[in-house]
């Protein structure tokens, strides 16, 4: 549980960074943040399948620095990729 909660914050901080970092994709913050929590938290969700080490991790109870930098830096990146693409979804139907 602990690891879905840090992957959606991760998200959150890097759909809001994504956001505020490009003015072209930049949804309104609160749109940045729940988009970038809903990256973080499906990459959170497929990253234990492409690094399987953080499922032994998991499952032995250990949550130790690495894995939360893990998990942040995994929520980040899914976060921030969710938020450019609707981004840019968005904008290109604007136009």
């Amino acid at each position: 549980m602990e690891q879905i909660l840090i992957n959606l914050i991760g998200g959150a901080i890097g759909g809001a960074g994504t956001g505020k970092a490009s003015p072209t994709i930049d949804m309104g913050a609160i749109v940045n943040a729940l988009t970038g929590l809903v990256g973080g938290g499906v990459l959170g969700q497929l990253l234990p399948i492409v690094l399987p080490a953080l499922v032994g991790a998991a499952q032995g109870g250990n949550l130790d620095v690495g894995s939360i930098v893990t998990n942040l830096a995994g929520g980040g990146v899914g976060g921030a990729v969710l938020t450019a693409v609707i981004g840019l979804i968005r904008n290109k139907l604007a136009a």
